[in-house]
């Protein structure tokens, strides 16, 4: 039985942002810059995934990730609600970091 599923290069934008921002948080609470927004971030990373991946296996026939995504959002499902204030959390983590790297320049560079 196939799925429809998002384009390859979705699937690797997507899990690049996903290392990305784990390494990044890891990176920030060793510098002790952010420390609890790092280990949100690293809980968001790590959870937000695994749940959206184990409530698509049962999508239907012809439906991909994000359509199935969309349909279950629009329904109210809790999975759909946690998984977007995991994303917008970690896009505003980032904002967040970017500005307090650039607020702070000597907190990102290893002396």
């Amino acid at each position: 039985m196939y799925w429809e599923t998002l384009p390859n290069w979705f699937w690797v934008i997507y899990y690049l942002f996903l290392v990305t921002t784990f390494g990044t948080a890891i990176f920030s609470i060793i510098k002790m810059n952010m420390k609890s927004w790092s280990i949100a971030a690293i809980a968001f990373t790590v959870t937000v995934p695994i749940i959206s991946l184990i409530k698509s296996i049962g999508r239907a026939e012809g439906m991909n990730e994000y359509e199935h995504f969309v349909s279950h959002l629009q329904q109210g499902s809790v999975w759909t609600i946690f998984a977007l204030t995991g994303y917008v959390y970690l896009f505003v983590w980032w904002a967040l970091f970017f500005l307090k790297s650039k607020a702070n320049p000597q907190a990102t560079c290893s002396e």
